[in-house]
């Protein structure tokens, strides 16, 4: 790992620096020996406290009896015998780090360095700014957390401050800033010490723009603000800075900039990748002489890349995927011969030719994916005898797998998938490249077989094994280091091996979705396995879930829908703390939706919930709606899943595989494929359509206040909706068509803001619909079949049905025009089959219709409001109606 050969390298150094440099020891000052022993004693050792393979405690040989200056890791002015220098770095030191700590009473220190211990999180104490002399601080990789103490800008002597490079990374790889510095604690640190020449502040949360002061300290050498949460634009004059070596700015995803023209540049690191930077790659970039690592990924840069780049001999690593670049950049990177790494995926790139790649001869990374290759895998790769990753995905590559593929053998990636390669492919081949991890050939037209080997020890090496157009499993494979297995949208038929949830400790995810396998789901599970994803659905899977699931303690996410399986409801899967997507549908689970006996549903993490399509009845889930504490807060941090990646070592670099979780689920009245459901960690959803559930909906599913998506269509519920539905403020989409409800539509639902989608069809709803906020942009396909509702959606007035007037004309005129309005459509049928047939359908369909018929005992009234008010209506309109004549029509109405 980058981290480990980084932190030797600093072993290495510090070794160098305090031997080499060795001189006659002065005497130590009594007072100085007594801070360091209770600094000493303040602090345990802990050999898992330093990340550093080489590290070792330094303090184990502090002693009384001996000179401080003779310590290791301390040193001394050869004058005044005070002490300058504490190296505890890499020290396996494990403790809090006390505000009052001997530590401060050192008030000669120059040299200051805690790198690569564990503190505990404990705050950065303030007294550090009492260290007046420090030129060189390094609390980096130690485990501070908290707010950095504003006194640092009383260190006006610093030439190098490096507090950066420590997130805190949680059990399943996520992370999060520890440490976090305000804009004014910045500037004044800016400010003061003005000589800095090394300034990291990487994985520390900034969160405010860039002051343009720092483009006075024209002494940096090296500044690094990657994933500070920095936003605004970008002070461009730290581009000029003269002695500006080393500039990182990735993943600050609002932080705006451009590249602007160079007259010189010292750089020789420029990394920007995730950020807004944005337009042209200036000529002058062929400036950069001592360029050695370009890395611009994921970003908004545009353009040709100019072929003032090939003048940059000493670059080394390149990295432009992602980007708006167009045109053939062979020019510019065929004379790169030092290249070890070259990115440029995912552009508008028109490469004509690949010949000048097998130039270079040093490239241990190629990416090309989405680059439109149009033809065979290019043979000049074969030329790349070095390669250790190979990524062409979705580049339109055709033909089959060439035999010189099996000559790389340092690949330890290889990704080939969303192509049209084909013809028969033989897995047993790829045993020839030992080192191989990932190997992806998904989405392809490949004929792949696994060979006659049996050797139990094949396919050690593989954690990753994405593959496509397979008939079977090849069970011989023993893949006892995998980590992904993916064996999705294949042709694969028979049972499924009973050894697959069994055979890797090591597995995290296992996808067979969109097969034809059958049989029984893999029974066997073991403990302390490491499984985090598992997806069957879409296939002819029978029987009973198996119970050894409750083993898989790390489990996020299960699906088995579109199966046949036969079960009742798995309540035993609550017990699973990871739990967040869990989808039934499609099958023939039956029986009620509840916990068995005395158990507890737990489902703490539960995020979405799909037990559609199912036979499950009894009353609502109620106990279960109580146990979705998830679901009751739109916290980010909670709702968050654990990784987005799976990370391998490959030679020096350290390579990421996404990991995303595919899932498909009803949403707003149509089905929707969630590609990258970890990025709609938001969406908290619940589907229990096409059931046999009756009862009432209780007032408790307000409580589940993250609510985006409830489908309780098509089941044998009775009674209101619940009015707490209006505290589901972020609810986008609510289905209860298909019920027997009954009651008013609760008008507090109006509140609901986000709400898109609404289906209350087919109840039995009496009532006037709610008229403000979003219900006046649904249709009326959204309250059809309910006999008792009226509103404009349906193109039915409501009638307040305290009683008729008749004392005044005004309202015997204002009730004939609603009469008309109300039931246009009921006299257009009564136009071609009679005004009795009309009347009987709207009896029939319009109760409301055979009540003012009633109302209106006078002929001579209706005739006045009805009759005449139609007819020049008709005439004013001239509707032409078929078969029937205007004498017939006056006779109709008479």
């Amino acid at each position: 790992m980058v981290l480990v050969k980084f932190i030797f390298l600093y072993s290495i150094f510090s070794f160098t620096f305090t031997t080499c440099f060795h001189q006659i020891q002065p005497k130590c000052h009594q007072y100085e020996s007594q801070a360091l022993l209770q600094l000493k004693q303040g602090f345990v050792i802990n050999n898992l406290a330093s990340a550093n393979l080489l590290s070792y405690p330094k303090t184990a040989s502090w002693n009384s009896s001996t000179d401080c200056c003779s310590w290791d890791g301390i040193k001394c002015h050869e004058h005044t015998d005070h002490v300058i220098h504490i190296d505890l770095s890499s020290s396996q030191l494990y403790g809090t780090m006390d505000a009052n700590s001997s530590l401060f009473r050192l008030v000669h220190l120059r040299l200051l360095d805690l790198f690569d211990n564990d503190f505990n999180y404990s705050q950065i104490p303030s007294k550090i700014g009492e260290l007046s002399q420090l030129k060189y601080l390094n609390l980096s990789i130690s485990l501070f957390s908290g707010e950095i103490p504003q006194q640092f800008s009383q260190l006006s002597k610093l030439l190098s401050l490096d507090l950066g490079f420590r997130a805190i990374v949680r059990p399943k790889g996520s992370t999060s800033n520890l440490l976090q510095l305000k804009l004014s604690s910045l500037r004044s640190i800016i400010q003061n010490s003005t000589k800095i020449e090394i300034l990291f502040l990487s994985y520390v949360t900034i969160s405010s723009t860039l002051p343009d002061t720092l483009t006075n300290l024209t002494s940096l050498k090296a500044l690094s603000l990657y994933n500070s949460e920095l936003y605004g634009e970008f002070p461009v004059g730290v581009f000029h800075l003269p002695n500006l070596e080393l500039l990182d700015l990735g993943y600050n995803s609002n932080l705006n900039g451009s590249l602007p023209e160079f007259q010189s540049s010292s750089l020789t690191y420029l990394l920007l990748g995730q950020t807004g930077f944005y337009g042209t790659l200036p000529v002058s970039i062929g400036k950069f002489s001592s360029l050695v690592i370009l890395s611009i990924p994921d970003c908004h840069f545009f353009g040709y890349i100019p072929s003032s780049l090939g003048n940059l001999t000493q670059l080394i690593r390149i990295y432009l995927r992602n980007n708006k670049f167009r045109g053939d950049p062979s020019a510019s990177l065929m004379n790169l011969t030092k290249l070890t790494v070259l990115e440029v995926s995912s552009n508008k790139f028109t490469i004509e030719t690949f010949s000048w790649v097998g130039k270079l001869s040093s490239l241990n990374v190629l990416e090309i994916s989405s680059v439109n290759i149009g033809s065979d895998i290019p043979l000049p790769f074969a030329n790349l005898t070095q390669l250790e990753v190979l990524s062409a995905a979705n580049s339109n590559m055709k033909g089959e797998i060439p035999s010189w593929i099996m000559n790389l053998t340092n690949l330890v990636i290889l990704n080939l998938p969303h192509n049209s390669l084909h013809g028969k492919q033989e897995l047993d081949m790829f045993l020839k490249l030992k080192k191989l991890v990932v190997l992806n050939l998904a989405f392809n037209k490949l004929s792949l077989y696994s060979g006659k080997s049996s050797t139990p020890f094949d396919w050690f090496s593989i954690s990753s094994l994405r593959i496509g157009f397979m008939r079977n499993i090849p069970i011989h494979m023993q893949l006892k280091s995998l980590m992904q297995l993916d064996l999705s949208f294949n042709n694969l038929r028979g049972r499924t091996p009973s050894c697959l949830g069994n055979f890797s400790q090591l597995l995290e995810r296992l996808d067979l979705k969109w097969n034809k396998l059958s049989g029984l789901i893999p029974q066997t599970y073991m403990i302390g396995n490491s499984l985090r994803m598992i997806d069957f659905n879409n296939n002819n899977l029978l029987g009973e879930l198996p119970r050894a699931l409750v083993n898989s303690r790390s489990l996020e996410f299960f699906d088995v829908s579109y199966n046949n399986i036969n079960d009742s409801f798995p309540f035993w899967l609550g017990d699973l703390p990871e739990l967040k997507v869990l989808s039934l549908s499609n099958n023939e689970f039956h029986g009620d939706i509840r916990c068995s006996g005395n158990m507890t549903c737990t489902f703490s993490k539960l995020h979405i919930i799909d037990l559609s399509h199912n036979q499950f009845s009894g009353s609502f889930p109620t106990e279960m709606i109580h146990s979705l504490k998830a679901m009751n807060t739109s916290n980010a941090s909670q709702l968050q899943y654990e990784s987005y990646l799976m990370w391998n070592n490959v030679g020096q670099y350290l390579i990421s595989t996404d990991v995303f979780y595919s899932f498909t689920m009803s949403n707003k009245g149509l089905a929707r494929v969630y590609e990258k459901l970890q990025k709609f960690y938001s969406l908290i959803a619940i589907d229990i359509s096409s059931n046999k559930i009756s009862g009432e909906i209780p007032q408790v599913i307000g409580e589940l206040k993250g609510l985006v998506l409830l489908n309780l269509s098509n089941n044998n519920l009775i009674g209101s909706i619940p009015s707490s539905i209006a505290k589901l403020s972020n609810l986008e989409a609510l289905d209860l068509s298909l019920n027997s409800l009954s009651g008013k539509i609760p008008q507090q639902l109006a509140q609901i803001t986000f709400l898109e989608y609404l289906n209350v069809s087919f109840n039995n709803l009496t009532g006037p619909i709610p008229e403000h906020n979003q219900f006046s942009t649904f249709k009326g396909d959204s309250f059809e079949g309910n006999q008792g509702l009226c509103g404009d959606q349906l193109l039915k007035k409501c009638i307040d049905h305290a009683g008729p007037s008749t004392s005044d004309d005004d309202d015997d005129d204002d009730n004939s025009e609603s009469f008309v309005e109300l039931y246009w459509t009921v006299v257009l049928i009564g136009y071609s089959g009679g005004l009795v047939a009309g009347v009987a359908l709207g009896s029939t369909y319009f109760p409301q219709l055979y009540w003012i018929m009633q109302y209106v005992q006078d002929g001579a009234q209706f005739q006045k409001h009805f009759s005449n008010f139609m007819l020049q209506q008709l005439i004013c309109l001239k509707l032409s109606i078929d078969n029937l004549s205007l004498n017939n029509l006056n006779r109709s109405f008479q």
